[in-house]
């Protein structure tokens, strides 16, 4: 009387078991759904920051474009090179929004993008490779760094060893021995840290130490207070500040302006001084939406050529959130 009830038990056994695997079924088409959806999510993003990242680098090469224009205009009328000229006054953030292009299917959308920049005189410090006059050191320009150091507060054996380094790194450029034997040339001023100075003292120097080639003047219009200080034997505080406030009514067109102060004419014609530059410093800030570029390009001038030597961009870290 029991045999009746097998086939309702096994009836019930196959309805669960098609109920599993349609529930087997349903997640795994989910689970495909849901993977396919996040590759498109992820496409268009890294898409939308690739856009972001290409557009950033035209409006800064743009940017760069217009600080060589600016200052191939500013060779086009001659004379001394000062803080009061066109090229010295530093572009608040504007807006460029407006100016971007847009795709059809995106118009709805407000991007925000905001340049800003400035031009730096890199006459207005000290070249580092001034110590280097050959396959050995540069006395006077050991002279000027020792008294920059000594007006910062760092020590003198750090001078010691970045002279060193770059004397090493010279003689191994010229040999073609870089490397194991001699360390490399730095290019940028973060690279000195090759030569064992300290984070504490690139820090210090940095606002008043430049890496061009070659023996470059300081020019006594944009040079701050500790530099001219440095390259100048013998002036003191009170004429530093003397200068720099009579250049705030007028520039210096010449080194032999009687305004200048006794040791300043003295130096005058040791080709460390100059009224007018040819390498400057281009920085270029990049807000476009929550990207952030900046740039930074060094250039050189002669007569109405403007050529870049080097750019370096980089997108700074994001602000952390505060707790």
């Amino acid at each position: 009387m029991s045999r009746p009830a097998a086939p309702k038990h096994q009836a019930a056994a196959q309805r669960g078991a098609a109920l599993l695997l349609a529930m087997l079924t349903v997640t795994l088409v989910a689970s495909l759904a849901a993977s396919a959806l996040w590759q498109r999510w992820r496409s268009v993003e890294v898409e939308s920051a690739e856009r972001a990242r290409q557009q950033a680098a035209w409006i800064l090469t743009g940017a760069l474009d217009w600080a060589r224009l600016i200052l191939r205009e500013d060779a086009r009328t001659g004379g001394a090179d000062h803080l009061a000229e066109p090229w010295a006054l530093p572009l608040q953030e504007a807006r460029l929004s407006t100016f971007l292009a847009m795709d059809a299917d995106s118009s709805a959308v407000e991007r925000e993008a905001f340049l800003s920049g400035q031009i730096i005189d890199l006459q207005s410090r000290l070249n580092l490779l001034n110590l280097l006059d050959g396959d050995k050191l540069s006395p006077p320009a050991q002279q000027a760094f020792a008294r920059l150091f000594e007006q910062l507060g760092l020590p003198a054996s750090e001078l010691n060893r970045l002279s060193q380094g770059l004397l090493a790194a010279q003689r191994g450029t010229r040999a073609g021995t870089t490397g194991a034997d001699a360390p490399l040339m730095p290019q940028t001023l973060p690279q000195l840290g090759w030569l064992g100075l300290r984070p504490q003292t690139l820090a210090r120097l940095a606002p008043h130490v430049s890496l061009l080639p070659g023996q470059v003047p300081v020019n006594v219009n944009t040079a701050g207070l500790e530099v001219l200080m440095a390259a100048v034997p013998g002036l003191s505080r009170a004429d530093a500040t003397r200068m720099l406030a009579e250049r705030e009514r007028a520039h210096y067109p010449t080194l032999i302006d009687n305004r200048l102060p006794a040791p300043v004419l003295a130096a005058a014609g040791g080709g460390q001084l100059a009224v007018a530059s040819r390498f400057f410093e281009v920085h270029g800030r990049l807000r476009l939406d929550d990207l952030v570029v900046e740039e930074v390009s060094v250039v050189q001038r002669d007569g109405l050529s403007v050529k870049v030597l080097r750019r370096q961009r980089q997108t700074p870290p994001a602000p952390r959130p505060t707790p």
